[in-house]
């Protein structure tokens, strides 16, 4: 009589559940305790499994030097393919309650779709970008067939990586439910009172990909300055500038930037269009005033572009070591007369003198006589 009244109630507990979704309990606490083959049966065996894909938010082109906050969206695109029935026949239950019950367990093999604990982790196979580790490994409690959950990484690019596509590893580890058994009757002799059915759980690791890019860009460096500055005089200086990186720097124009004691009254000089590898030189008029101190003297200068895309862009600051002369000592005319007539003075005076001594030794010539 016992045996039949908990026979009774396990039935009636799982019509409650298929006849009424709403009283039923949908938490199973006892997903992970799996009781043996003896006390469950198994009326389906369902077929799929989650399929996870990974791809960049937003704009994939980034910029060297740049420490990106990358943000990856994982989608579950898993699909039931199937079910099985399995040829199961418990005798102590009537055919329309065991239909009911396979039924039910039918339901729940849909299940076998959903990601459960998914932990990413994101990781670069190039020196040239650097995934910031304390934010490499991202987790997602449960992503349903169907749904999207968002990623955070943190990347650093390298500011010497060459242009193209690279790229970033994305091992993905998660559980999905491989099979549901009904439990029986005979459930209740281990404890388990509330147990409707046994979940088997398996762990799947893959790894995902996803491609960023950098884009091409010209870089802009000095190469070669010629000439050199003096005190108090205008000075040509010839400044070659090289692009060795990708892009086509479009339209350049070379500035320098000069402060006092330096001048120039024109600081830009069109460049034209600078190719990979190509050189272009620029050459300012500069003017060191009379007082300016004898030393190397660093100017900045830049170069303003347009790139492939069409947007004005600006060359980082690149410095211009120019070394200012002392002038040379000359004797101006003003300076060349002011020692002539001082010359034709001494002269005239020293002439002077020797007359009077001469009309003096004179005179005292004919006093003796």
């Amino acid at each position: 009589m016992i045996r039949k009244i908990a026979i009774l109630a396990l039935i009636l507990s799982i019509l409650s559940v298929t006849a009424f979704p709403a009283l039923g309990n949908d938490d199973d606490e006892t997903n992970y305790l799996i009781p043996e083959h003896g006390y469950t049966v198994d009326y389906y065996r369902g077929y799929g499994e989650p399929v996870i894909r990974a791809s960049i938010t937003g704009n994939p082109e980034l910029s060297r030097g740049e420490t990106a906050d990358l943000q990856i969206k994982i989608a579950n695109g898993g699909v039931v393919e199937g079910f099985k029935r399995l040829n199961v026949n418990q005798n102590r239950i009537p055919d329309s309650a065991e239909e009911a019950l396979a039924g039910a367990e039918m339901e729940e093999e849909k299940d076998c779709t959903t990601a459960r604990d998914i932990e990413a982790t994101l990781i670069s196979e190039t020196e040239y970008i650097e995934v910031e580790p304390t934010a490499s490994l991202q987790s997602v409690e449960e992503l349903e067939t169907g749904s999207t959950a968002n990623l955070r990484y943190t990347i650093k690019i390298d500011s010497d990586i060459p242009a193209g596509s690279y790229e970033l590893l994305l091992p993905v580890n998660y559980q999905y439910q491989a099979n549901v058994r009904t439990a029986t009757a005979d459930v209740i002799n281990l404890g388990l009172t509330d147990t409707r059915y046994a979940r088997e759980y398996k762990t799947k690791i893959e790894t995902l990909r996803v491609a960023i890019s950098i884009e091409n860009e010209p870089k802009l460096e000095v190469t070669r300055v010629s000439g050199n500055l003096v005190q108090g005089e205008s000075k040509a200086i010839e400044v070659t500038y090289k692009n060795t990186r990708e892009g086509v720097a479009r339209d350049a124009l070379a500035r320098i930037i000069v402060m006092s004691p330096l001048s120039t009254e024109k600081p830009i000089v069109r460049l034209g269009d600078i190719a990979p590898g190509e050189e272009r030189t620029a050459r300012f008029e500069i003017l060191a005033d009379q007082e300016a101190l004898v030393k190397n003297y660093g100017i900045n200068s830049e170069i303003k572009y347009v790139d492939e895309g069409g947007e004005s862009s600006f060359s980082e600051n690149m410095k211009v070591n120019i070394p200012l002369e002392a002038a040379e000592k000359k004797f101006s005319i003003t300076g060349v007369a002011i020692i002539l007539i001082f010359l034709i003075a001494l002269y005239q005076i020293v002439n002077v003198h020797r007359k009077r001594n001469k009309n003096n030794e004179n005179a005292s010539g004919d006093e003796n006589e």
